[in-house]
This record gives structure tokens, sequence and C-alpha cells, in this order.
């Protein structure tokens, strides 16, 4: 499993990559309008720091204008993919981009048929939102069931991306469904890595390890 990591802070990212596990980095207009500064400027700098996959998003919500902005940050680095919205729209621009070897995201996923949809348009991941589901009563991790099934029976190549994680749970059941990868905030990745009998363990150690130093 990728793991990519959801905001568009600069230090969250070298904090994350210095762990040694991050893969690659989603950002949205809202993530990015947070950090106060110009968009290509810090989608640049962030390519930088992580060598792997960088989604952008396109504001366009019409084809052409969808295109033209892709084209426009496919220049910045190898490495942008192109967040597009689950629309008609952005369905054509998909299959335009993937035909013109641009990677692409389509993202605000929320049921398994526009899963398929983006799978059939080429898409090079493909983003449910399980969180948001979760948010109005509805099981996100049984949307990731469905669509990791779906592209399995038919062989897409196109990659599970499951975003708006809200905790380590998440990552677990998507881990054991097969998705792809997971995008999570920083506050996430932090929790994955505790465990309260792992503190309690290296603070039993350390007592310990006193008391061996204080033997005379």
């Amino acid at each position: 499993m990728k793991f990519f990591i959801d905001t568009a802070n600069v230090d969250e990212i070298k904090q994350a990559a210095s762990i040694g596990v991050l893969d690659g980095v989603t950002t949205n207009p809202t993530l990015v309008a947070r950090e106060n500064r110009k968009f290509e400027d810090l989608i640049k700098e962030i390519c930088g720091i992580v060598d792997g996959p960088i989604s952008a998003e396109v504001i366009s919500l019409e084809y052409d204008g969808m295109v033209k902005e892709a084209k426009k940050l496919a220049q910045i680095h190898k490495n942008i993919t192109i967040k597009l919205p689950m629309t008609l729209e952005g369905l054509k621009a998909c299959r335009t981009l993937t035909d013109a070897d641009i990677m692409t995201n389509m993202t605000l996923v929320f049921s398994p048929s526009q899963a398929l949809l983006a799978a059939k348009a080429g898409a090079t991941f493909v983003s449910p939102f399980v969180g948001r589901l979760d948010d109005i009563s509805t099981s996100g991790m049984d949307l990731i069931d469905q669509i990791v099934t779906i592209y399995e029976n038919y062989g897409y190549t196109s990659e599970v991306l499951v975003a708006s994680v809200r905790h380590p749970l998440h990552v677990v059941e998507a881990a054991m469904m097969g998705a792809d990868v997971v995008t999570m905030p920083f506050k996430v990745i932090e929790k994955l890595v505790k465990h309260p009998l792992t503190d309690k363990g290296i603070d039993s150690f350390l007592k310990d390890w006193k008391k061996v130093k204080d033997l005379k």
C-alpha cells in the first residue's frame, strides 16, 4: 500500500517525508488556500520534497478549461497528477489527459458506478471519500470493498486511492481490502505509530535501565 499525505503544508510534508514511508501528496483548493501562497510556487516546492505523485486540482468545471489548466500544471513537474471532479466533463478531460500520458486523479467519488466510469475513462487514481460517506450514516469502507472487487473483476489498472480518511482504522481496513493507496492528514500518520502498550514498554525499559545504571 502507498501512503500519501493530504495537505499543502510544506512543514507537514517534510515531517512525513523524513519518516521514510511517504509515497505521494494530495492537495485540493481548500488545503492550498490555507497556506496563503501562490499555487504554482507551492506545488513546485512540494514536488521538490516528495518524489512521487503530487495531486493538483483544476478549478474549471468545463472540459476545455480543465484540459487547459491540466496541461499548464503538468509542465511544473513530471510527478504532477491532475485532480478532476467526478462529472461528465471531468470524465471527458480524464480520457483526453490519459491519452496524452498525463496522470489523473478522479476525485469526489461516492459510488461504485462512479468508480467504474472513472476506471473506464483511464484514471490513474480514483479517490472515494470514505469519511464524508460515514458522516451521512453510509459505510465508506463498504464502498472501498466494492470498488476493489470491481477493478479486480475486470483487470482495471486504475489505483484505488482512499481519501477523506479520519482515523487509523480507515487505513487498516483499506489495507485489508487491498486498496492501492491511502491519503491522510499528518495527524492520522502520527496516530498510526502510537500504541499505549508501546509507550508503557518504553517507559518500563527506561526505568529498569536507570536501576542498572545506578548500581555501584
